[in-house]
């Protein structure tokens, strides 16, 4: 009987470490790649992110067209540069074919505002918590 008990402990005790590991090994391999926003032709792919404060974004072209990021967004069709406090500032930063950029480290919680200076509409909002 006690051998039955403990071949019946040792596999559990295995069967926890197991999933310990591999809950881990899932939050280290997502908390990265959730602070990247992909960019297709003339938009950004999701239109909103939201990180955490001290973290920074990896823009990435998906596409072979460039784009010109910089602070500010499309308002009615109209580029609206804006220089919100706290916010990085970004003025031309140029991201070219299949290429990528950082912006941040965001040290500051707020909602702050980017966009493509080269395409109409091409605009992203940036949530830090």
């Amino acid at each position: 009987m006690s051998k039955k008990l403990f071949a019946i402990l040792g596999l559990c005790s295995v069967v926890m470490t197991l999933i310990l590991v591999a809950c881990s090994a899932t939050i280290t391999a997502t908390s990265g790649a959730s602070n990247q926003v992909h960019m297709n032709a003339t938009n950004f792919v999701q239109s909103s992110i939201t990180i955490k404060k001290g973290e920074s974004i990896t823009l990435i072209d998906d596409a072979q067209d460039s784009h010109i990021i910089a602070n500010g967004t499309w308002e009615n069709g109209t580029a609206k540069l804006q220089v919100e406090p706290s916010a990085p500032q970004i003025e031309d930063l140029q991201i070219s074919s299949s290429g990528q950029g950082t912006i941040g480290p965001f040290t500051t919680a707020g909602t702050f505002h980017f966009y493509c200076t080269v395409h109409p509409g091409m605009s992203l909002t940036i949530v830090v918590q």
